[in-house]
C-alpha cells in the first residue's frame, strides 16, 4: 500500500507539537555555564611561592610538557658568623596543554603543594603554539581553584595545621610574657619616681 501523501510531514509536526510544551534539556552554552564537579580537571594552577624548583613534576610528567628554567642565588647568612647558602630561583614555569593528558601526576608528586587543579576549561586557542601557557597565566588560574572540602567531624587534624597552630600559640605566649615583664618594669619605675615626691612633701 503506497504511503499517504503528506503523512511524513504530519508525523514530523506531531513530534514538534509534543515537544513544544516540554522543558528543554539543552544547555545553552556559553550563555549558561555548566555546573562542574568540585574535582574537575580543567587546567593546572601554579602557586609560585611554594615552588622550590625541585624539578620533580617535570621529571615525572609522562608527556614531558612541563618546562622549567631557574638560576641560583646566594643567600647571606642568617646570623653573624653563619655560612652563606644558595637557593634556586624560578625563571620560567610553562605547561604545554597541547601535550598534557591531564593525568594529574605532577600535582600528586609535588612535595610543596605548588600545583593545583582548576575547573577552568575555557582556554581554547586558534593556534596550537599558543596552548603553551607561562607562569603568569598559571598564576592567574590559581584564583579559580576551589577551596578544599571541609574535614569530616571525626577526622584527625592535619599535621601541618597542628604544627602551625602550636607555633602560633608558643609565639603568642612568648609575646604575652614579654609584655608582662615590660609592664612590671614600668610599674616599678613609676613607684621609684613617686617615692621622692612623697619624701619632699613630708619635709615641707
Amino acid at each position: 500500500m503506497p504511503p499517504i501523501p503528506g503523512s511524513g510531514l504530519a508525523k514530523g509536526l506531531a513530534v514538534t507539537l509534543r515537544t513544544m510544551t516540554k522543558r528543554t534539556v539543552t544547555a545553552q552554552y556559553p550563555d549558561v555555564q555548566p555546573e562542574l564537579p568540585p574535582r574537575s580537571r580543567g587546567v593546572i594552577g601554579l602557586f609560585e611561592e611554594n615552588c622550590t624548583v625541585c624539578m620533580l613534576c617535570a621529571r615525572e610528567c609522562p608527556d614531558w610538557c612541563i618546562y622549567i628554567d631557574s638560576h641560583k642565588e646566594t643567600v647571606p647568612a642568617a646570623a653573624p658568623g653563619g655560612r652563606e647558602r644558595s637557593r634556586n630561583v624560578l625563571d620560567r614555569f610553562a605547561i604545554d596543554f597541547a601535550l598534557c593528558m591531564y593525568c594529574g601526576i605532577c600535582i600528586e608528586v609535588c612535595p610543596f603543594d605548588a600545583l593545583f587543579w582548576s575547573p577552568e576549561f575555557e582556554y581554547a586557542e586558534t593556534d596550537i603554539h599558543e596552548l603553551t601557557h607561562e607562569r603568569d597565566k598559571l598564576r592567574e588560574w590559581m584564583w579559580t581553584v576551589p577551596e578544599p572540602p571541609a574535614l569530616d567531624p571525626g577526622a584527625e587534624e592535619p599535621k601541618e595545621i597542628a604544627a602551625a597552630r602550636k607555633t602560633a600559640e608558643k609565639l603568642q605566649a612568648a609575646q604575652e610574657a614579654e609584655q608582662a615583664v615590660a609592664d612590671q618594669a614600668t610599674g616599678q619605675d613609676a613607684g621609684q619616681n613617686a617615692a621622692p615626691d612623697v619624701e619632699q612633701g613630708g619635709q615641707e
